[in-house]
């Protein structure tokens, strides 16, 4: 495969960071190294042992709460910058500007960190969370556009519905990542002939990008930050209850408010429709192996399954090495018309790692700050961990967000150790009430879960004009918080 001068241009941001982020790891390797021996949960990316770790650790002074500023701007550049003007509108589409506000508000933030002693947890936070963030995001995304779901059937209420029952069943066990890429394409060329289409992306991210990822930790990060931390792999099944309500009465509102679009379609579009019918049909499934191979490596490359990471958490990147690997495998073995069916570019994901590196590093003093005063906010029952975590995850990573809330709940019941909390049922209902909360409401906001992004970019990409971040929102409180009450006088009273 050539690349020509002009494509060269339009990479060398992806290598500049990616050789920026390397270089960052590997000039960490010896902080870690020591620590490994006095750290060996490290790798779990758990904010309160970052920090209660001693003063060797550099933890500082604590932070003022002005530091949130640069996390602050950089999602109002996300909300505000695409809308603000036709200038800034068409300044925000170009990625590598994107990358610019990121480390620049990155930087910004960079500063009174290292000043007030908070390094280690920049460093943590690139090397432990954002960088396998990033690989397991790209390996799922990469692989995935080498499946093609060929085929035009009608865009029907029913036949849309269907879509999102099948993406919803499997988020949880590809990840809502890969049955994100797997179907949103399929479900947007379905749907080429239709107008009114902006609805079906939105209900697609609610639930393919997120609820659906609820049953297994490979369904969405927070739950694999849980089952890292000891909760069982099935115990997520215990969340099948919340999924299930929530999932049936967005797919019956989606339905109705479909079914409605569809009578505004004009005749001429309804026809072209259906003339243009063409049997579904699967290619590439080679790709298969290859993503089963990043879920097994998600699953069993880990500290559960290779003790020696828990002494030393660098080994742990033989999992990103081999998913890196398998990314290689599916370029030699799919087929490029494949990719070319599926208007693959790498476009969202970029537009990805570029957003996400900067939120990643401005999101660290809101995620100390509500480590260090948690407890003030008089969270104690269940429904306010499942609200609070959810609220938390809308603007912040729900990974962290999820490990932040599961440490207060810890403190809250004095407990050190996932076990004593499955032994006792009040800990439970609450770690219950967290991970539902981390993994819904991930859904509130374009920047809840990173799959929200993708699928927002896939779809501008084949010409659908997506909701701004306040838009977006717009249609998340009307839509799923009046669900998230009902769930709370369900489970969480």
């Amino acid at each position: 495969m050539t690349i020509n001068q002009g494509e060269e241009m339009r990479y060398l941001p992806s290598t500049l960071l990616l050789t920026v982020l390397l270089t960052f790891a590997g000039t960490s390797s010896s902080l870690f190294a020591q620590e490994s021996s006095e750290s060996p949960e490290i790798q779990m990316a758990q904010p309160s042992q970052v920090l209660a770790d001693s003063e060797d650790h550099h933890v500082g002074q604590e932070l003022p709460y002005w530091t949130v500023i640069p996390f602050v701007l950089i999602l109002l550049s996300i909300a505000i910058l695409p809308i603000a003007s036709h200038t800034t509108m068409h300044w925000w589409e170009n990625n590598n500007n994107k990358l610019l506000v990121a480390a620049s508000l990155g930087a910004c933030a960079f500063i009174p960190l290292t000043y007030y002693g908070y390094f280690h947890n920049i460093v943590h936070t690139i090397v432990f969370e954002y960088i396998p963030f990033i690989v397991l995001l790209g390996s799922l995304y990469y692989i995935s556009g080498g499946i093609v779901l060929r085929g035009d059937i009608e865009a029907t209420p029913l036949n849309n519905t269907l879509f999102l029952i099948v993406g919803t069943s499997l988020a949880s066990f590809i990840g809502t990542t890969g049955a994100s890429m797997l179907l949103i394409r399929p479900l947007l060329n379905t749907n080429s002939e239709r107008k009114h289409v902006v609805h079906t992306v939105i209900f697609f991210i609610f639930l393919v990008s997120n609820i659906g990822g609820s049953l297994t930790p490979l369904g969405d990060p927070p739950l694999f930050l849980g089952y890292l931390q000891g909760v069982p792999f099935t115990w997520t099944f215990k969340l099948f209850p919340d999924m299930l309500l929530a999932s049936v009465l967005l797919l019956i509102i989606y339905f109705i408010w479909d079914s409605i679009k569809y009578k505004k379609e004009t005749t001429k579009d309804i026809k072209k429709d259906k003339s243009q019918f063409v049997p579904l049909s699967l290619s590439g499934q080679v790709n298969f192996i290859w993503l089963l191979g990043v879920i097994f490596s998600v699953a069993f490359l880990n500290k559960n399954y290779i003790p020696a990471i828990g002494e030393n958490p660098l080994l742990g990147f033989v999992r990103e090495l081999v998913m890196a690997g398998l990314v290689i495998a599916s370029i030699y073995t799919s087929k490029k018309r494949d990719r070319e069916a599926n208007k693959f570019t790498l476009h969202p994901i970029a537009e990805v790692a570029y957003l996400f590196i900067g939120i990643f590093i401005c999101m660290i003093p809101a995620l100390v700050l509500l480590e260090a005063n948690g407890k003030n906010l008089g969270i104690t029952q269940q429904w306010q961990f499942f609200w609070a975590t959810g609220l938390f995850s809308s603007v912040l990573d729900n990974a962290p967000t999820y490990l932040t809330f599961l440490s207060l709940a810890k403190g809250l019941l004095g407990f050190d150790t996932i076990a004593q909390i499955l032994a006792s049922p009040e800990a439970e209902a609450l770690l219950k009430a967290i991970s539902v909360g981390a993994v819904f409401m991930g859904a509130n906001s374009y920047i809840g879960n990173a799959p929200n992004f993708m699928v927002k970019s896939v779809a501008e990409e084949n010409n659908v004009k997506m909701p701004s971040f306040g838009g977006y929102m717009v249609y998340s409180i009307g839509i799923l918080f009046p669900i998230f009450m009902l769930l709370t006088f369900v489970f969480y009273l």
